[in-house]
């Protein structure tokens, strides 16, 4: 699929290998079984990555929306998995694996009711900035959790980068040549493998079996040679998975923020691959039937010993990629998984940890996106500041932080252009009756004593200061604009463009009041052109129309200008050249109708006052918003 490109692999390990693990907290749970005596898997309880890839794929594929979607253990779900749970409990302890079954069981429980109350809006208030520098910062995290199994020696387990990098340091003299050098290889034919896959059409397959070819020549030399020093994956359960009831309900209130976390990647990766999908195969998807679809696999699952699950990029765009058009692909799925599971478990036994390590690395450097920072430096200056933002702290202050971060100051830019959003002083285009801002249109001209303004938002109560502000700053600075119409030497009349206005509230009303009240005060008139009938009906019920009065609505700009610049023009004349308009009002008569509306307005421009008329001559063509009272 077009732009999944670089992370198809990196939950994509799961998929070629049910039992290779994507990160670090799965090779644990799969160690911790080994480290049990012979039979403890029987008696207990143990979340397996496999598991999570086979029981919710059922459930989706009934209650899910998408027809390609395939659901189960993801990169970023399982590093906040094994971070939290890492804090609370050492992942040795039979604890560990029943917090992460209950995790699951609250992210299903949360993902059903936003699903319920249709709340999957919510989710468009984190960028795609913050999520490309948390990416980023959690491959690199990710990539150096690694890095044990290359060195020889552990390293302290955390989501920052300053302790691994101690860590690393401190411990480098237990370095281990063995499993370095052959991860180093592993690693390597990795890249080539992929690097070929992209670059040529025909040999696309050597992508897709990366990771599988890694596998099977670390377990053939593994077998062959028997080198001690390169650990193993050990013994992995085997047999499908039992109904059991979620325990340790004393940790919930513990769990919460990060339920909350994961149910937020859950949406941004599940509900944005799916929805993309969909367009592709022409069909509409619901995301708040998608959110509930992917509870009700978590809840089901956790039941079934699961850790929490959402959509992978990486088999869903093999699906789409393959064809599917319907959920049977993930029922498919989920039948060759359980006999993986059922029978082909101890094929996996001698895999080498150094092997699954350079899988994952191989996948995470994808992620590092490079790319998207030097495009935002180029495009918007403020998005790159806060994909710096996320991903620094994210790298420094863990990752629950960074995302919080994050989101906060995505959430302040939202809250600061909408405080302040965006006015434009209009200027009409030559030869037109258009108006358009005198920024974009250098060539617009305005007239004397008239401001046209354009408020390209909703006028409420956190931005109408703002919009007042500007406001009286039009009235007093000159706009540098090409001027036409009658010599006065300030301010008469400001038209309000409201087009772009979708709506206004009680505050903005009362403001617009008090702005009204202070231009009469200084003989300023207010006119409003062509407001939208939820805003004037706003205006109708708070007695802004008839304070303003009604004869002060218009449908167009234009016909807002010919009245104002006819009053401007009234102003400028003397009483004697009024008397004279008087006496010559039977030839203005005959003249007025060989002429239209536009050629009067063109003198009126130019400052010729014979062509002036009373308002009700002037104003005869215009299409009146609002009929007067009778």
């Amino acid at each position: 699929m077009e732009g999944q490109d670089e992370t198809d692999d990196f939950d994509g390990v799961d998929s070629t290998v049910p039992t290779v693990l994507p990160l670090d907290s799965h090779l644990q749970m799969a160690r911790i079984l080994a480290s049990r005596p012979h039979g403890w898997h029987d008696r207990r309880r143990h979340a397996r990555p496999s598991d999570s890839g086979f029981v919710p794929i059922f459930v989706y594929a009934i209650f899910g929306s998408s027809r390609q979607l395939a659901i189960g253990p993801v990169a970023l779900t399982s590093l906040l998995v094994s971070n939290v749970l890492g804090k609370i409990v050492d992942s040795s302890e039979p604890l560990y694996t029943e917090l992460a079954i209950l995790l699951a069981l609250m992210v299903g429980v949360l993902e059903c009711i936003m699903g319920l109350l249709r709340l999957g809006w919510l989710i468009r208030f984190i960028s795609h900035s913050v999520i490309s520098g948390f990416t980023t910062a959690s491959a690199i995290v990710i990539a150096l959790s690694q890095a044990k199994y290359f060195l020889g020696y552990d390293i302290e387990r955390s989501s920052k980068i300053i302790p691994l990098a101690k860590s690393i340091i401190l411990g480098a003299d237990k370095f281990l040549w063995p499993p370095f050098v052959m991860g180093s290889i592993i690693l390597a034919i990795l890249l080539i493998m992929k690097h070929l896959g992209k670059t040529s059409k025909s040999l696309r397959f050597l992508r897709a079996s990366g990771p599988l070819t890694a596998v099977v020549l670390g377990t053939t030399f593994v077998k062959v040679f028997h080198p001690s020093s390169i650990s193993l994956v050990g013994e992995i359960p085997q047999g499908l998975p039992k109904f059991s009831i979620p325990k340790e309900f004393g940790h919930v209130q513990s769990l919460i923020p990060t339920t909350i976390l994961i149910t937020g990647v859950a949406i941004l990766e599940s509900v944005g691959i799916a929805k993309a999908l969909a367009a592709k195969n022409g069909y509409e998807l619901d995301s708040n039937q998608e959110l509930f679809g992917l509870g009700v696999a978590n809840i089901v699952g956790s039941f079934f010993s699961v850790y929490p699950t959402t959509g992978s990029f990486s088999r869903s765009a093999v699906n789409h990629e393959s064809g599917a058009k319907t959920g049977l692909s993930g029922i498919v799925m989920g039948i060759i998984m359980g006999c993986a599971l059922q029978f082909l478990t101890p094929l996996f036994e001698y895999i080498p940890q150094c092997v699954l390590a350079a899988i994952v690395i191989s996948a995470v450097i994808g992620l590092v996106d490079y790319d998207e920072a030097t495009f935002l430096w180029r495009v918007d200056k403020r998005d790159f500041l806060l994909w710096t933002i996320t991903c620094t702290v994210t790298l420094f202050l863990g990752i629950e932080i960074g995302v919080l971060v994050g989101v906060g100051v995505s959430l302040a830019f939202v809250i600061h252009e909408s405080a302040n959003p965006h006015i434009a002083i209009l200027g009409r285009l030559p030869g037109t009756t258009v108006y358009r801002n005198i920024q974009q249109y250098p060539e617009a001209y305005t007239y004397n004593g008239i401001v046209i303004v354009r408020i390209d938002a909703p006028i409420y109560f956190a931005n109408i200061s703002y919009i007042k502000d500007r406001l009286r700053e039009y009235e007093i600075e000159p706009d540098g604009s090409i001027k036409r119409g009658p010599g006065v030497t300030r301010v008469h009349f400001v038209i309000i463009e409201m087009a772009p206005t979708t709506y206004i509230d009680s505050s903005a009303v009362q403001a617009l009041k008090d702005l009204h009240q202070e231009y009469k005060s200084r003989n300023i008139q207010i006119a409003i052109s062509n407001p939208n009938r939820d805003v004037l009906l706003t205006l109708t019920r708070s007695g802004v129309v008839d304070l303003i009065g009604r004869e002060w609505y218009f449908v167009r700009v234009h016909d807002a200008v010919q009245v104002c610049l006819q009053r401007v023009q009234s102003l400028t004349d003397s009483p004697r050249t009024q008397s004279s308009l008087l006496e010559n009002r039977s030839s203005l008569f005959q003249r007025l109708p060989k002429q239209r509306p536009e050629d009067s307005l063109s003198q009126l421009e130019s400052g010729n006052r014979e062509i002036f008329t009373s308002k009700d001559e002037v104003t005869s063509h215009l299409e009146p918003l609002l009929s007067k009272k009778p």
